[in-house]
């Protein structure tokens, strides 16, 4: 596996797990940190070389599902008091998931595509 991809594997790893542990104080924190150490747990996984690129692809989809599935009805930014909570509260985990999505495609696809085929 390219160096550079497997040291995206680990960044991304450690920020994922960096994410989770700063969902301490959301209503709904719970979830939102099993979301974001799954995430972890899959990055460090493509670092390794212990994941399967159909298994980053699968939840990489449903991240991206669960982006337009929490989109807000009307998108008022991410700033706290720059409009109604709900709206930036679901703004937030939205593209916390979009992110999410991109970075577990990505890995999916270079571990599909990649000419050693890790």
């Amino acid at each position: 596996m390219n160096l550079v991809f497997k040291s995206i594997g680990f960044l991304f790893a450690a920020l994922f797990f960096v994410s989770a542990a700063l969902q301490y104080n959301d209503p709904d924190a719970f979830v939102w940190i099993l979301i974001w150490c799954a995430a972890g747990l899959l990055a460090l996984g493509f670092a390794l070389k212990k994941v399967s690129y159909g298994v980053l692809m699968i939840i990489g989809l449903f991240a991206l599902g669960g982006f337009f599935y929490c989109y807000p009805e009307k998108f008022e930014g991410f700033e706290i008091g720059k409009g109604a909570i709900k709206n930036v509260e679901e703004a937030r985990e939205a593209f916390g998931l979009l992110i999410i999505s991109i970075v577990l495609l990505t890995l999916g696809l270079r571990k599909r595509f990649s000419i050693s085929k890790v």
